[in-house]
């Protein structure tokens, strides 16, 4: 078994959609980020890259090439779980924290996990997803941004 940490914020930008986990959530902001600024998936991809020894998003999606330029996310989870395949890794458990002041995601969240769980390959059983405010403090609280921790346990 092995195990992986993902973290990732993003501040709040406007004239860009927010999408989380995959889904598009209903907010007058989004986030900024060379990518469409999926916190959640990024934190997830983070996690398995992690697991499986291959690095950062950082380092194998790099916001400094151009073809990354605001692509969705769920192509590079795709694109990660295919590399964890070759190294004949499977995902067994995936468990993310959302932390937001803002939007509401109670109504987005089944969507997010059938979604995730989908790109996983994994049953939706097999993972979990909350999410928590930071009763106003830190840059999340004073609602400038998102940010989102995931752990993930891979299998060899």
């Amino acid at each position: 078994m092995r195990i992986g940490h993902g973290y990732d914020a993003h501040r709040f930008c406007e004239d860009k959609p927010l999408r989380m986990g995959g889904v598009t959530i209903d907010s007058p902001l989004g986030l900024l980020a060379h990518s469409d600024g999926d916190v959640v998936l990024h934190a997830v991809t983070d996690a398995l890259l992690g697991a499986a020894g291959l690095g950062d998003i950082g380092k194998l999606y790099p916001d400094t090439d151009k073809a990354y330029a605001g692509i969705d996310s769920r192509i590079l989870v795709r694109d990660t779980v295919a590399r964890l395949a070759e190294k004949g890794l499977t995902v067994e458990y995936l468990d993310i924290t959302i932390i937001a002041q803002k939007p509401k995601l109670a109504p987005y969240m089944e969507r997010m996990k059938e979604t995730i769980s989908m790109d996983l390959g994994i049953s939706p059983e097999r993972m979990n997803i909350k999410a928590t405010t930071e009763e106003k403090m830190g840059f999340t609280g004073r609602g400038e941004g998102i940010s989102t921790h995931a752990v993930c346990l891979l299998q060899e």
